[in-house]
């Protein structure tokens, strides 16, 4: 009896010992995590496009033009969709067969959970606080930098189709399938990876840093890069990334509108 109660503390002792150590492991190694992810990253998008300017050489070199399978007008759809499902495929089983056990589980992701009604409320209400703040930051950026543009248009890959079917098709892609690969590539696999081992705040700071060199363009990246920040603060918020998806939906959604539906009704 006295034997079995000198043994209970012991148990969680030794459990408090052993987060502790973990706890000290993981602040070794956070700022090692810090460059390694973030570079693990563009390495997966790196080797996305080269995997997928390699097929478009092989199939040219059997005399397989891709226009023959694909209409013209939507090469760059198709090119762009699978590129940003390498990369997330890349990063994520890189890794695991590295290791030989999963690294990245749903929660990671921010996928552990359907969408729900406090995801559906914020998400507009984020849009419009992002949008004031986005708006503000921009024309100071303009006023003490005459050089910036923040006209310049986005390139989106995307041209006036005319036919219906083609604007159906760039609708799927920048309005549902950019956002949904996005937002699990940077404010999931990495932003949700990162914060494990450094403080929240550099994690999305350094997740933004990428999402805004990934567009190649200094007003869109300024652009994007504020819209990060609020998007990891929804994930922060949520502990998922519905939230954030629904933001970059709507952004999308009326940069297509403006695209594709206000030329043809004159808006």
């Amino acid at each position: 009896m006295s034997e079995n109660l000198s043994n209970k503390p012991a148990k969680p002792l030794h459990k408090l010992k052993a987060r502790l150590k973990r706890s000290g492991e993981k602040r070794v190694y956070s700022w090692r995590m810090l460059i390694v992810l973030p570079a693990w990253v563009s390495v997966a998008f790196v080797a996305s496009n080269l995997l997928i300017a390699g097929l478009l050489i092989a199939l040219n070199w059997i005399h397989v033009s891709i226009d023959s399978l694909v209409r013209p007008a939507i090469v760059s759809t198709v090119i762009a969709t699978l590129i940003y499902i390498l990369t997330i495929g890349i990063a994520i089983a890189g890794p695991y067969l590295l290791k030989r056990k999963a690294t990245t589980d749903t929660a990671d992701l921010g996928l552990n959970r359907l969408v729900s009604w406090a995801d559906i409320g914020l998400a507009p209400l984020t849009f419009l606080v992002y949008t004031v703040v986005a708006g503000v930051i921009l024309a100071l950026a303009t006023s003490l930098f005459p050089a910036f543009s923040v006209d310049q248009a986005q390139d989106v890959g995307f041209k006036a189709f005319g036919s219906r079917a083609d604007n159906l098709l760039a609708f799927g892609t920048l309005v549902i399938l950019a956002p949904l690969a996005e937002e699990t590539l940077f404010r999931g696999y990495l932003y949700g990876k990162l914060k494990k081992y450094v403080p929240t705040l550099v994690a999305a700071l350094v997740t933004s840093l990428l999402f805004g060199v990934a567009h190649f363009q200094w007003n869109v990246g300024i652009d994007v890069f504020i819209l990060s920040l609020f998007l990891c603060g929804l994930r922060s918020l949520t502990g998922s990334i519905w939230a954030g998806i629904l933001v970059h939906m709507i952004k999308n959604g009326i940069a297509y509108y403006l695209i594709f539906i206000s030329p043809i009704v004159g808006g």
